[in-house]
């Protein structure tokens, strides 16, 4: 049995799919409450909350492999011992690429602790440190639909922006294929892309014209320090540009070594999400 948790988000939905489509055997899928959502036919769905460990038993009980997406709940660590005490073998985790661009910063810290206890458990880890998601750009979402217009800081600065269906596939070989217990993977996507250039590809998808408007890190950070704090706020921007280094810039090409297909671009994630802009 293998267990996904955050299923309902970019990465999990996308491996349930991929876990599915994939005949990997018995999948279930963990939900705060089953009533508000959707999976495909054929996986079996039970509620949990990761914030509460004691609610996890019915999840956990004879899973032998796990999809964690931390930070769901703030007790990661407490999720684990859970696992590892339910039986659990084998865990997926999903990291970031800070714990190696920016490790001094909180959430880089946190999630290198996090697989820390993982590491530690006795169980087979791997652990997946991608970088920034291409679905990041649906916080502009409603600027698009209603004013056709971006606000962003750092509007040339290029990450190698990674689509959350490619963090998906790796995960569901990680899963379901031999040879990735133990292994970290740092994923990135094919290239380089700037804000700028993903409001283009927007535009295209979308057939309209789109503005991007620069502003100022002071003026970005007023806005995303009242929905996620001061320190958060800072943290998100030294990764969006304003602290970039050689570990947040590389190309790397380990989606496709570890599954065979390229890295999809940002150019397709906007084709296959413009209804969200329209």
């Amino acid at each position: 049995m293998i267990l996904v948790t955050g299923a309902t988000g970019n990465i999990g939905s996308a491996l349930v799919e991929e876990l599915r489509a994939s005949g990997a055997g018995p999948v279930r899928c963990l939900t705060r409450n089953r009533g508000r959502a959707s999976f495909p036919e054929g996986v079996e769905v039970v509620e949990g909350d990761l914030a509460d460990v004691p609610s996890l038993a019915s999840a956990l009980d004879g899973v032998r492999s796990m999809f964690l997406l931390p930070g769901m709940g703030g007790r990661d660590g407490d999720v684990l011992r859970a696992a590892r005490e339910a039986g659990v073998e084998h865990v997926v985790l999903v990291s970031s690429i800070s714990v190696l661009s920016h490790p001094h910063l909180r959430p880089a810290a946190e999630n290198l602790a996090v697989e820390r206890v993982l590491v530690d458990s006795g169980m087979a880890a791997t652990i997946l440190r991608p970088t920034q998601f291409a679905s990041n750009a649906l916080w502009w979402a409603e600027s698009i639909r209603e004013h056709s217009r971006v606000q962003v800081p750092y509007p040339d600065v290029a990450l190698p922006t990674i689509h959350p269906a490619d963090i998906a596939v790796v995960a569901r070989v990680a899963l379901t294929e031999a040879g990735h217990r133990g292994q970290v993977y740092a994923l990135t996507g094919p290239e380089h892309v700037s804000p700028r250039q993903q409001v283009e590809a927007l535009a295209a998808a979308l057939g309209r014209e789109l503005a991007l408007e620069e502003v100022s890190r002071e003026e970005a950070r007023r806005g995303m320090a009242s929905l996620m704090g001061d320190e958060a706020a800072d943290a998100v921007l030294d990764l969006m540009g304003g602290d970039v280094n050689d570990e947040l810039l590389a190309v790397r090409d380990t989606v496709t070594r570890v599954t065979g297909a390229p890295a999809r671009t940002f150019t397709q994630w906007a084709a296959e999400n413009v209804a969200a802009f329209r």
